[in-house]
């Protein structure tokens, strides 16, 4: 790094700003630890380009994704966290304090930093996809399913993760019609019986998504056979891409333990990682629930973890 970097002291730095990390600095904040909050590339995380949000608790009547994190960040902002702008861009965790670089340029120097930079929804990278993206398509089955209570959906998806979401939506739906690109699924052998046994779900194999139909929601969906490159066009009310997540945890790899798929590793039932005094919370290192409520729950955990860890050493 260049010593004309300007530098800056904090006892607490959170990266990300989904309820992970907006729960952390709320937490944080009440504890006197006086948290520094960069928001990231999305602030607000994926809740910001999700619309209803009907299953997180004290919502009764149900609240929109985005005004659901302005929520949170005013929450925050209340309790006296510092919330900013700005993207971690790189990290040393080689010594104490830890050093962070905002967006190329900014040097933090903190006592004990949390992470809740999340992941983010593999998706086909097709314009009508994105397009209606909230408007009936979805990575999410169990935060968005129930919308579409006894209707026809489709899914996209071969692994673990897209056989639980077909099966889910199969208790809700009449029919859905999940896609295939492959001859066979990569989910387990117990997760791909359960779906062939499952009569409302149809199952394409040898298939992908051409295009998304709809103007300003899904009415259906285009599918091209790979073998035979024949289309056919299915009226569905909404699309549900269950390709995988990318945890955001790229400029952790070299001083953190991550998992095959890039999650970052923490000890069982806390938010430690292997590197003393550095908390992750959130998606980035849950790829089991992923949920809104879990999410905040861990950035709980992160902010009291960090507390005790600051305390120990005298620093809080």
């Amino acid at each position: 790094m260049e010593n004309n970097q300007p530098l800056e002291h904090v006892h607490l730095l959170i990266i990300g700003s989904g309820p992970a990390g907006y729960t952390a600095a709320i937490y944080a904040a009440r504890a006197n630890l006086k948290p520094v909050l960069y928001q990231g590339i999305q602030p607000g995380g994926q809740l910001t380009i999700t619309t209803e949000v009907e299953n997180y608790p004290g919502y009764p009547e149900g609240i929109q994704g985005p005004e659901m994190m302005v929520d949170f960040e005013k929450q925050a902002n209340r309790m006296g966290a510092d919330i900013r702008y700005g993207m971690a861009s790189s990290v040393d965790f080689s010594s104490q304090p830890y050093k962070v670089t905002i967006d190329e340029d900014k040097v933090i120097t903190a006592d004990a930093v949390i992470i809740a930079t999340g992941a983010s929804a593999k998706w086909l990278n097709l314009p009508s996809e994105q397009r209606l993206n909230g408007s009936g398509v979805s990575a999410c089955a169990v935060c968005d399913g129930f919308f579409f209570r006894n209707k026809e959906v489709a899914i996209v998806g071969a692994g673990d993760t897209a056989a639980e979401e077909a099966l889910y939506l199969s208790k809700l739906c009449t029919t859905v019609h999940m896609f295939v690109r492959r001859h066979e699924m990569r989910a387990s052998m117990v997760m791909q019986d359960r779906v062939l046994k499952t009569s409302n779900i149809i199952v394409y194999w040898n298939t992908e998504t051409d295009e998304v139909l709809g103007d300003k929601k899904v009415h259906g969906v285009r599918i091209r056979n790979i073998q035979t490159q024949e289309t056919k066009e299915i009226p569905v009310e909404a699309f549900f891409v269950a390709i995988g997540h990318q945890p955001n945890s790229g400029i952790f790899a070299d001083y953190l333990e991550l998992d095959e798929q890039g999650y970052i590793v923490t000890v069982p039932g806390s938010s430690k990682t292997k590197v003393e005094g550095v908390f992750a919370c959130g998606d980035v290192q849950d790829k089991i629930y992923r949920q809104a409520v879990t999410a905040a729950g861990s950035g709980c955990m992160a902010a009291l973890d960090a507390e005790r860890y600051l305390s120990a050493k005298g620093l809080h």
